[in-house]
Formats: structure tokens, C-alpha cells, sequence
């Protein structure tokens, strides 16, 4: 049963997420292709199944060919009801109205990056893509060309090698020395073939792309939509969890002692919002989880507090503000990192269901082995 401290918690941590996620903002990635490239296909694999599921998006644009789906830090503009190389006069109108209006708003509500995408088995690309791709060069969208669909083979040295036709395909694209980001053509495979053996590959270089071609001030928002590179989640997670920990030394060290709550506790819950806005972790399974782990951490805060007063001669006399600046800083230290740990465990789908709801033992587990590992290492390297 949930106590009125489990209330309080859980809608300060909910407020904490919102607002995380809006000051994060949306990357808004636009996407266009012949039909059946495989563009969905593609979204997916990099940023989840969710936002390019069939019927959600609202059009934005009067003619309704143009429609924006949006979830969470990712907006994916797509096509519909027009053909590339056949109705390019008509797409690349809507869009100049549409980027127009888009470029009097907040960065969040702008295009950032197209994708391109031609599919290699077509084996050929016509001089009408290569005018759509020069037009939306020229609306100022930074252009990423995917080959889509490209069979590789991996030779018993471990060398790899895309299909002969698709490397026909991307030399005659490569002549035209159309306007795309790094002038790369990026070969991809959006999905494994168990069957024949086939490896997914090439989206990790794909997403290296659009970081480049966004904006920076979208970097973070890249990040936390996509689900392939922990390293840049981790990464930004990081920066959090020093953030948070430099304030709340900061705080213990001041006057005002570690168990006031008004000063630490916030500093706590904002740090922990954003390491699981920045995982992609759903507002509800984040909050369920971060009230798992509550009381978790505040038992083992407790014997913390216990064996840093060990360390510290003369504990609760003069030194009592270096010890309570020690003390927050270790304990949010690891709380940041224990938090990491679960929400990347979160995202990648390893900590399982009981009934539908989140099981909230394992994430108690999860989250007390790493809280014990991070705070003695932080004690022993300070």
C-alpha cells in the first residue's frame, strides 16, 4: 500500500520527468523514399517500434500529405498519399509551407535531418530522386542518404563486403555529387535473417550521421530517442549524476545539515529524472521504479552515513560540515549510479514483468547491489 511519502515522491518525480523531458526537447527527423524502401523498417530499428506504428501521426499541412508522429523525444515526419519522383513538385511545396511556419518556432518543433532512403535491390536511382534530394538540400534540410536493404557477406578473415549491385548503385549515386551529409552513402540492413544467415548492420553509422547533421542544441534529444548506442546514453547520464553530485557536496558542506531533505532530495530526484529521460524510459515504468528503489536507498543510505562516520576522527564535533559534504556527495554519487544501472537495464528490456506490472523486487536488487558497489568505491578512491 502506497504511504503519503510514496505519493509525494512519486509526483515530484513525475513533475521532475516532465519537465526533464521538456527542457531535452524533440529531435524531428524527416524521412522520404520510393514506397516499400523499408522506412519504417529502419526508424525502428534505431529508435523503437512505437513511433512508427501504423495510424499515429497527425498531418501538418492543409493538403494532409505530410504527417508528423511523435513520441516522447522523437518526432518522425513521413509521406502520404504523394510519391517521390512522381508528385515532387507537390511534396517539396508542402514542405516549403511547412518549413516556413516551423522556422518562427522553438528548435523542438523544427525539421532537423532528412533520411533519404533508396532500396538496393531497385538497382537503379532516377534523376527525380536526385532533384528531390538537391530540393531538400535547398529548404535548408540536411540530407542523409541510406541504401537500404544491402545484402553483405563476411568472408572467413573477417572481411566484409555489400552486395556487387549495391556498390554499382552507390557509385552511379556517388556521380552525381549530390548535397548529403559527409557526401556518404550509408549501406544498411535494418533486421537479421535468421534464415540465410544475414546480419543487421550499418545503423549505428547511420545515427553517427544524423548526430552530425543535427543541430547541436537536438543532441541530447537524439540520444535519449534512440535505442542502439548506450555508450551516449551512459555518457549523458554521467554528466547528470557529476552535476547532481557536485551540488549536493556542495550542500553538505553548507550550514544546513545532510538530513534536511528541502535541499538534497530535490537535487536527487532531478538527477534521476533526467537519467531516465535520457534512457528513453517511459514515465510511468520510471516512476514505479524510482518509488522500487526509495526505500532501498534510504536504508542503505543510513549505513552509509554509519561507516563514513567511521573513517573521520572526531565525527559529530568540528568536522561535522566536511563530513556531511562527504556524505552527500558519496550517497548521491551512488544513488546516481545505481539509478543508471537500472534504467539501462530497463531499456535494454532485462529486468522482466511480474503480472504486467514492473517488478519491483528485481529492481530493488539491481539497484542495492550497484548503490553498495559505487559507494565504496567512491569511498575508497576519496
Amino acid at each position: 500500500m502506497a504511504t503519503p511519502a510514496d505519493d509525494w515522491f512519486g509526483q515530484a518525480f513525475s513533475k521532475a520527468w516532465r519537465d526533464k523531458a521538456e527542457e531535452i526537447g524533440r529531435f524531428n527527423l524527416a524521412i522520404f523514399g520510393k514506397t516499400g524502401v523499408g522506412k519504417s523498417t529502419l526508424v525502428n530499428a534505431i529508435f523503437g517500434s512505437e513511433i512508427a506504428a501504423t495510424g499515429i501521426g497527425e498531418p501538418v499541412t492543409r493538403a494532409e500529405h505530410l504527417y508528423l508522429h511523435q513520441s516522447g523525444t522523437l518526432g518522425v515526419l513521413d509521406t502520404r498519399g504523394l510519391e517521390v519522383g512522381r508528385d515532387n513538385d507537390a511534396l517539396i511545396a508542402e514542405l516549403k509551407d511547412y518549413l516556413h511556419g516551423m522556422r518562427r518556432k522553438p528548435l523542438a518543433d523544427q525539421l532537423h535531418v532528412a533520411w533519404y532512403c533508396v532500396r538496393a535491390g531497385d538497382r537503379r536511382f532516377e534523376a527525380t530522386e536526385a532533384d528531390f534530394v538537391r530540393a531538400l538540400h535547398e529548404l535548408g534540410l540536411p540530407v542523409i542518404l541510406v541504401l537500404a536493404q544491402v545484402p553483405r557477406s563476411v568472408t572467413p578473415d573477417g572481411a566484409a563486403r555489400v552486395h556487387p549491385d549495391a556498390e554499382a548503385l552507390a557509385a552511379s549515386i556517388s556521380e552525381l555529387r549530390l548535397p548529403i551529409v559527409d557526401g556518404l552513402i550509408h549501406y544498411t540492413m535494418a533486421l537479421e535473417d535468421a534464415f540465410t544467415g544475414q546480419a543487421a548492420y550499418g545503423l549505428q553509422e547511420l545515427l553517427d550521421a544524423t548526430f552530425r547533421g543535427a543541430p547541436e542544441g537536438v543532441a541530447h534529444a537524439i540520444t535519449a530517442a534512440q535505442r542502439i548506442d548506450f555508450v551516449r546514453k551512459r555518457e549523458r547520464a554521467e554528466k547528470a549524476i557529476k552535476a547532481a553530485t557536485g551540488a549536493a557536496t556542495t550542500a553538505g558542506a553548507s550550514p544546513i545539515p545532510f538530513s534536511d531533505a528541502a535541499i538534497l532530495v530535490p537535487l536527487q530526484i532531478g538527477m534521476m529524472a533526467s537519467i531516465a529521460v535520457t534512457y528513453g524510459v517511459p514515465l510511468e515504468r520510471s516512476t514505479a521504479a524510482s518509488l522500487a528503489v526509495t526505500a532501498a536507498a534510504t536504508t542503505a543510505g543510513r549505513s552509509l552515513v554509519t561507516n563514513l562516520i567511521k573513517f573521520v576522527p572526531g565525527a559529530g564535533t568540528v568536522v561535522a560540515a566536511p563530513i556531511s559534504a562527504t556524505v552527500a556527495g558519496t550517497f548521491t554519487y551512488a544513488m546516481g549510479q545505481a539509478w543508471l544501472r537500472v534504467c539501462e537495464r530497463l531499456a535494454r528490456g532485462e529486468l522482466g514483468a511480474v503480472g504486467g506490472a514492473l517488478d519491483g523486487e528485481s529492481v530493488r536488487k539491481v539497484f542495492l547491489e550497484e548503490f553498495k558497489t559505487q559507494a565504496v568505491r567512491r569511498r575508497l578512491g576519496s
